[in-house]
């Protein structure tokens, strides 16, 4: 049993290491942080060197919306640290109070926003420090309460580990 936690232990100390050192290069594997426009908060997970997953949790005085992305990554040779980004997705939202959006057309207190997006992007991770930087616009498409095209998007500050 001692020779489990102890191998447990090491294990787990040689993760966390490796963990930090990935985090303070130029790349990372898995970052939590904010964005603004609108406010945001955002969890991007790398499922591949290439690809990662990324949650977006939005709110705003008119409600709140949660957006799911599948990013496509790609160095810009020229720049170290610096990555493009693109790729589909889909958002689900709540409106919490009478909006107008354009036209004659409101939503309701409690109507759902549902559609889906993309995203385009540039993603800077500062090497040497377990921080990175984003900026990006995400286009969508909203099906519910009549369709209506639209543009989201924002500067990222991230937390890498």
């Amino acid at each position: 049993m001692k020779r489990i936690v102890a191998l447990l232990a090491l294990l787990a100390v040689l993760t966390v290491t490796r963990t930090q050192a990935q985090s303070m290069g130029s790349d990372y594997r898995t970052a939590i942080g904010v964005k603004f426009w609108p406010g945001a908060l955002t969890v991007k997970h790398f499922i591949r060197d290439d690809r990662a997953l990324e949650g977006i949790f939005s709110f705003w005085n008119h409600g709140f919306r949660f957006t799911g992305l599948y990013e496509f990554h790609g160095d810009i040779n020229s720049a170290p640290g610096l990555k493009w980004y693109a790729g589909p997705g889909a958002h689900f939202g709540v409106y919490n109070e009478r909006w107008h959006r354009h036209g004659d057309h409101y939503y309701d207190d409690g109507d759902a926003s549902f559609g889906v997006d993309g995203v385009l992007g540039l993603d800077y991770k500062f090497n040497g420090a377990p921080i990175a930087i984003s900026l990006d616009v995400n286009p969508y498409i909203e099906f519910l309460n009549g369709a209506y095209v639209g543009a989201w998007g924002g500067l990222g500050f991230k937390f890498t580990f």
